[in-house]
């Protein structure tokens, strides 16, 4: 096999995230030649704008699609959360890691969230975990927050907010579970879209870095989220819109549980489909249909409307 190269942001997080799926490689081949590339993207350039700011989706991923696009670079580790639904054409994702948690967590100054004081200030740079925060404890405050998982965890010591909100799995690949001070329950707070897990990106053409990517796939994770991104696709919206959900396999049984909301929060749809964990596009689809039925495509609206 020929040495190939990986892209990947240039973060502490994602740097162990890449070298995680590195060394995953290198078990299923081994003495596999392989290097890590580091690449800025937009959002990593501007981490003072927030996220809604920018126009377009994928300003985490899109300079590593073009390093892909371009022959820079073979293969691309993300955080799934952050990949659209939409995949640029001659580009496709290979494989799927093993989910960990994907719950929202709290880190907090003042305890759990049923004993933060009101008027409280919660820092998180989504907004579909600030409305469903809103919705649960509308006496709390929310306050836009980007910047690496360092940067807003000494938000939290310093003072600057009450607490914080953000991926559990982000800690614990980090090591820093015992930063958590509550596990968000799912049927309150649904987590994003692939939420815990890692996308492996490649070129359509690419069969020999293909096959190796499969060799690490995920086939529960990857039955789950791809029914998630198919209801987020069949939706029309994209990874920073209001719009959440989480597959959950059981005895081939799919179950996938979904949330739209307003601009607001004023309103927060929610359902749950379930299906063949071997037509998880389906179960994704038909879940999404459910969410048209009582009015989804309203709060999306209001969304691209803005």
């Amino acid at each position: 096999m020929r040495k190939i190269t990986i892209g990947t942001r240039g973060s502490r997080l994602a740097v162990i995230q890449a070298q995680w799926v590195l060394t995953k490689l290198r078990e299923a081949a081994p003495g596999l030649e392989a290097s890590l590339v580091k690449i800025t993207t937009r959002g990593d350039r501007y981490s003072g704008t927030a996220l809604d700011k920018f126009a377009g989706q994928g300003v985490f991923v899109k300079e590593l699609e073009k390093a892909l696009i371009d022959g820079e670079i073979d293969l691309a580790v993300h955080s799934l959360k952050d990949m659209p639904a939409e995949i640029p054409h001659g580009l496709f994702l290979a494989a799927t890691t093993a989910r960990l948690d994907p719950r929202d967590a709290l880190i907090s100054r003042a305890g759990k969230s049923a004993e933060l004081a009101p008027g409280s200030m919660i820092g998180t740079g989504s907004h579909r975990r600030a409305v469903q925060l809103r919705a649960l404890r509308p006496d709390l405050e929310t306050c836009g927050l980007r910047g690496n998982i360092d940067t807003r965890l000494r938000k939290v010591t310093e003072g600057e907010v009450d607490g914080i909100i953000v991926a559990a799995a982000a800690l614990i690949r980090l090591g820093w579970q015992d930063k958590i001070t509550e596990y968000l329950p799912t049927n309150y707070f649904t987590p994003a879209v692939g939420q815990g897990a890692l996308g492996i990106e490649i070129r359509s053409e690419d069969k020999e870095t293909a096959l190796l990517a499969s060799a690490i796939n995920h086939e529960l994770t990857w039955q789950n989220v791809t029914a998630e991104r198919t209801f987020l696709r069949a939706l029309g919206g994209g990874c920073r819109a209001p719009i959440a959900a989480l597959g959950i396999v059981s005895d081939d049984v799919l179950k996938l549980s979904g949330m739209v909301a307003s601009i607001d929060g004023s309103r927060i749809l929610r359902a749950t489909e379930e299906g063949d964990a071997h037509a998880p596009e389906q179960v994704g689809k038909q879940l999404a249909q459910k969410m048209v039925d009582v009015g989804a495509l309203d709060c999306i609206s209001e969304l691209k409307s803005r």
